[in-house]
């Protein structure tokens, strides 16, 4: 198991992504600490763990409040005495940010995605680093998206944050990684199996153009295999680089976007 014995984190358990991310972790071996912000999608994640054999427990965490972070972080750590990973992948409503071109959009709107998107990042990522230092050890991961690269239509602020998120990986690890701790992203590109970017879709689809099929080919015909990767395999990419075997891994981003972006 690549991550027997570890303890981690899951900020955004909820959603399909964090959620995901926290049964690949306990499948490995690791203890997984699951948060969201609303109950109901974390304790379902962690019967699904419990029930394949891994051990899992559920908070409810408001990823942008600065006490409440820190109150269950240092809760984890009375109980375990260690933070190993603190993965990110909190989401922002798409109706809030999305779907306006930028010339029409009000400036609140447009930095609704920048300031929740990164102070989340941080607010996480700094406390995870307050108990990493002391032990020499850590691993603090995000998850990001195409459009921190190129540009796309009636995204808002969404694009910037996701970039501001990832000059954020690489100034945390300038920072960390002589203290042991590594720092990195993961950019998957679309995941239409998940109802996250059904929501997306379906919140720009008027001014697309486009009906839920054709999004769907614009997607994969992007990629270099004209696919789209699989939650799954960005599952087990976060496993992967949160394992020693990564341990050459940090201060960067790893593309996941199937050729969709060359670098």
């Amino acid at each position: 198991m690549l991550l027997k014995g570890k303890i981690a984190v899951i900020y955004g358990a909820g959603g399909a992504i964090g959620g995901a991310v926290a049964r690949a972790y306990a499948s490995e071996g690791a203890k997984v600490f699951l948060t969201g912000h609303t109950k109901a999608p974390v304790e379902a994640a962690v019967k699904d763990i419990v029930w394949a054999g891994g051990v899992a427990e559920a908070a409810v965490v408001d990823a942008l409040d600065e006490p409440t972070v820190e109150t269950h972080l240092q809760s984890v750590v009375d109980k375990t005495g260690r933070i190993d990973i603190s993965f990110n992948a909190i989401g922002v409503a798409d109706a809030a940010i999305l779907g306006v071109p930028l010339a029409k959009m009000a400036v609140g709107q447009f930095s609704l995605a920048i300031e929740a998107y990164t102070r989340s990042y941080f607010l996480t990522a700094r406390t995870a680093a307050k108990y990493m230092i002391p032990q020499k050890s850590g691993v603090i991961m995000t998850v990001t998206a195409l459009p921190s690269r190129i540009g796309t239509p009636l995204n808002g602020g969404y694009g910037p944050a996701q970039a501001a998120k990832e000059a954020l990986t690489r100034d945390l690890s300038y920072e960390l990684a002589p203290l042991g701790i590594r720092v990195v992203g993961l950019r998957p590109h679309g995941l239409p199996e998940t109802s996250t970017m059904r929501d997306v879709f379906e919140v720009k689809a008027e001014a697309s153009g486009m009906n839920w099929d054709q999004f769907q080919a614009y997607l994969a015909g992007t990629t270099h295999p004209k696919r789209v990767m699989a939650l799954d395999e960005v599952a087990s990419m976060a496993v992967l680089m949160a394992s020693d075997r990564a341990s050459g891994m940090t201060g960067t981003t790893v593309n996941l976007s199937m050729g969709a972006l060359g670098e």
